[in-house]
């Protein structure tokens, strides 16, 4: 192992583990559910492939990369899908601060149907008008 593999490695893996503790704060000091699934998934994916890349510089054989090849395919594929559906149930029941929201497109009157108040599953059944508490 020449010294150059060692201090890219070296640079990598505090790099990918800076942005992975970057990800842990943001994931404790962001106000709402959105923000917190940004926080988690884009510097964790980022720093979790810099630790990989820093590993794979620094383990020897073919066979280690391709674990840590595996590992990061597993987490590119699986951390975006997981905070996107995360984020869409917790903008369906509410859990979501609005006035933080730049642009509310699933909020728009084209979208939201009357009838669903958004805190209950998709294929329910509408509420009738005149069963819902008025004032």
């Amino acid at each position: 192992m020449t010294a150059l593999a060692d201090v890219v490695a070296f640079t990598c893996l505090l790099a990918g583990a800076v942005l992975c503790l970057t990800a842990g704060l943001g994931l404790v000091r962001f106000p709402d559910v959105l923000s917190r699934m940004h926080a988690g998934t884009k510097p964790q994916v980022l720093g979790v492939l810099l630790v990989m890349v820093g590993a794979a510089i620094r383990l020897d054989g073919w066979a280690n990369a391709w674990m840590l090849l595996l590992v990061a395919a597993f987490q590119l594929l699986t951390a975006p899908v997981s905070a996107h559906l995360i984020s869409r149930v917790a903008y369906r029941r509410r859990h979501v601060r609005r006035d933080l929201l730049l642009v509310d497109e699933l909020g728009s009157a084209g979208h939201q149907d009357e009838a669903h108040q958004g805190d209950e599953p998709g294929d329910a059944p509408p509420e009738r008008p005149e069963a819902r508490p008025t004032g």
